[in-house]
């Protein structure tokens, strides 16, 4: 779980701003999906639990080194917060098999962005004030693209690893 925590951490730091939103593109969310699909539902969420604790006790693990309650409880909390609901989802489709093959696993990790960004989404709404569509085009739109991509990413690694799996299995019962 702790591993789940600085890996999130260190993606973290990997962020683009996007102009007009408090929000940036990071590498998180990549982190998330990967960390609860390796991890199944309870410990995945809890190693994003040990993320956001950890960050909200000071250490510099939230984009930009960033840290504190503060973040928390501003424009960008509700992503963060997310990640709990999407790594519990995630690591419990994840425990049926659905990371095993890029046709489910994508679709699965995308659905993962999905519930960060759409969480994301209504509480940066709240945090700053802004009208459904405002926060839509500034906290949702943006996201997409990249979520996609990360769904791709996550969905190649996860197959790779489960063809490594598969074939030191296959050797073991061939010795």
């Amino acid at each position: 779980m702790l591993a789940a925590a600085l890996c999130t951490a260190l993606l973290a730091q990997v962020a683009l701003p996007v102009p007009g939103s408090p929000v940036p593109i990071t590498g998180q969310t990549l982190a998330v999906v990967l960390t609860a699909a390796a991890l199944g539902p309870g410990r995945g969420m809890a190693g994003q639990l040990v993320y956001l604790l950890l960050g909200a006790a000071g250490l510099p693990f939230y984009a930009k080194a960033a840290s504190g309650w503060g973040q928390l409880a501003g424009p960008t909390g509700g992503y963060l917060v997310a990640f709990l609901p999407a790594a519990f989802l995630v690591g419990l489709a994840a425990r049926h098999g659905y990371d095993q093959r890029p046709w489910t696993a994508v679709p699965l990790f995308l659905v993962g962005q999905l519930v960060i960004l759409g969480i994301g989404m209504v509480w940066l709404r709240v945090a700053v004030s802004l009208d459904f569509a405002t926060a839509f085009q500034k906290g949702f739109l943006p996201f997409v693209p990249g979520g996609l991509i990360k769904a791709a990413i996550a969905g190649l690694i996860t197959f790779l690893a489960w063809r490594l799996v598969r074939a030191r299995a296959s050797r073991a019962t061939v010795s």
